[in-house]
């Protein structure tokens, strides 16, 4: 996986159309309504510089955020301090998470589990989620589908223009649909000079069925699946899937 370095200096910038605030409300919705619709501990898997964390937080869910890159946690750190939020972060990537006890939800947004590109990477790490999930607790992830991969992402260029900085982002799509990324970041300098940064990475989109293996193999039972960010099934063309998974109740005593 990519360190994220350069990204993490542009991400708010160039991600700035994100509602976080509406996208915290969309889960919170979700974990209360698969998950009994009770507040505790909450894990922000892949939270990156926190904006999704801080609002969980303004909801009531003592957030923890977990993130590969020491760079993203800084930028959000510090945004969680500048919002009043007490917010625990750890530098740990998503197939190796470790925490120190449960959690009652655990939530991982922006396409954040494409990044695993192979199906082993992207099993452990909704092993690992499941592993530090109470019983009867939801773990709540989006997924870049399969069409967008071909259909959106496949082998196109985007150009983005955001005060003095150009991106440009550029894809090139295999038939396995894993997507290898490029971004060239142009900054323009005193003198009208640009500076050129440059990040690389890749995403993989991931079928339904290897989906439901995942969580079955994580022992994780599938309560819904929806289409971008509705509450209604996923469509032949939705772009995103979101998807909730619950562990099992402990068994009630005397029953095995």
């Amino acid at each position: 996986m990519a360190s994220y370095d350069v990204f993490s200096v542009y991400y708010d910038r160039f991600l700035g159309d994100v509602d976080y605030s509406l996208r915290a409300a969309y889960f919170d919705l979700l974990i209360k309504r698969f998950g009994g619709g009770q507040k505790g501990l909450l894990l922000d898997l892949a939270c990156g510089t926190g904006s999704l964390s801080v609002e969980l937080s303004r909801l009531g869910y003592e957030v923890i955020g977990a993130d590969a890159s020491p760079a993203m946690l800084a930028l959000a750190q510090n945004k969680a301090i500048s919002a009043g939020e007490s917010i625990l972060f750890l530098c740990q990537r998503m197939e190796e998470l470790d925490l120190y006890g449960t959690v009652r939800a655990a939530v991982c947004a922006l396409d954040s589990l494409n990044h695993l590109t192979s199906l082993e990477q992207f099993s452990r790490a909704v092993s690992r989620a499941a592993l530090f999930l109470e019983p009867g607790g939801v773990f709540v992830f989006d997924l870049n589908t399969p069409y967008k991969h071909r259909e959106v992402l496949g082998d196109n260029c985007f150009v983005f223009e955001e005060d003095d900085t150009v991106l440009v982002w550029r894809n090139r799509t295999s038939g396995t649909l894993l997507t290898e990324i490029s971004l060239d970041f142009f900054t323009r300098q005193k003198g009208g000079l640009y500076l050129r940064e440059s990040e690389q990475f890749a995403e993989r989109a991931y079928t339904m069925d290897e989906v439901k293996a995942a969580l079955e193999a994580a022992k994780l039972r599938l309560l819904g699946a929806f289409g971008d960010d509705s509450e209604e099934p996923p469509c032949d063309t939705a772009q995103r899937w979101v998807i909730v998974a619950q562990k099992a109740e402990k068994p009630e005593p005397g029953v095995r």
